[in-house]
């Protein structure tokens, strides 16, 4: 599929709501960038902590973010451990902090809100051929 504005909408219409809120940061990037492609090079090659999402900066709003999706990134983070042959998000996710298994605590929080909005954004990306 080509990367186009219409195909981002297009994914986004029957997404679950994890995946609709990746591709309205896609969307609202959009006109940002003339090689579109970058909008997922740049948080695939350099991940959330670089800063490259906005939205994802601040410990509040990463709070929010994960309580929002929390049961769409309990999902995600349970599909990739069985993909991986793994029962422990350490192995995953090298900073998790395993006295913290049920993320209470804002660390864990925002390594599984950004982990989810980069696998989802790469999951994403695999759609469109340019980013094969």
């Amino acid at each position: 599929m080509k990367l186009t504005l219409t195909n981002v909408r297009e994914i986004k219409r029957n997404a679950s709501p994890l995946t609709k809120a990746v591709c309205d940061f896609v969307i609202r990037r959009w006109h940002d960038y003339t090689d579109k492609k970058r909008i997922f090079t740049e948080v695939l090659s350099h991940g959330c902590v670089s800063g490259c999402v906005a939205e994802l900066i601040y410990t509040n709003d990463i709070a929010a973010f994960y309580e929002k999706y929390q049961q769409d990134i309990q999902r995600l983070l349970m599909e990739v451990m069985r993909e991986v042959s793994t029962y422990n998000p350490k192995d995953i996710l090298r900073e998790w902090n395993e006295r913290d298994m049920f993320a209470e605590d804002t660390d864990n929080q925002t390594l599984l809100a950004w982990f989810s909005f980069e696998e989802t954004l790469w999951r994403i990306s695999q759609r469109f051929e340019c980013l094969q």
